[in-house]
């Protein structure tokens, strides 16, 4: 028997609709800076609502947390994950699916 003292926040989860939180780790020193720019700018501009932040991190890292759960790691992939890709993950937080580690990646870089 309820007797509504229960903690109505407790039952929904925080990502459900909105509250999508964004963290992107980057070697700034490997240049990534410009691709962390361009990834926050993509994701402002379909989701202008997502708080999105940069730390730095180690050599070669481009590592994308949403709500504290690992998306993508350059790290695992070697290259960057396609904005579309990210797009979808944010699309699937929001909504409060479950998030799934993004494989795909495009080469870091075209030596021609």
């Amino acid at each position: 028997m309820s007797d509504g003292s229960g903690d109505p926040a407790a039952e929904t989860p925080p990502e459900a609709g909105r509250g999508v939180r964004i963290v992107v780790e980057y070697c700034k020193p490997c240049g990534f800076e410009s691709a962390y720019l361009e990834l926050a700018s993509a994701v402002k501009e379909e989701y202008p609502d997502v708080e999105i932040e940069s730390r730095l991190g180690g050599t070669g890292a481009f590592e994308i947390e949403i709500n504290g759960q690992l998306v993508f790691s350059k790290l695992e992939n070697g290259g960057f994950p396609y904005e579309k890709d990210l797009i979808e993950a944010i699309r699937r937080a929001r909504n409060g699916e479950p998030l799934e580690k993004i494989t795909k990646s495009r080469p870091p870089c075209v030596i021609l």
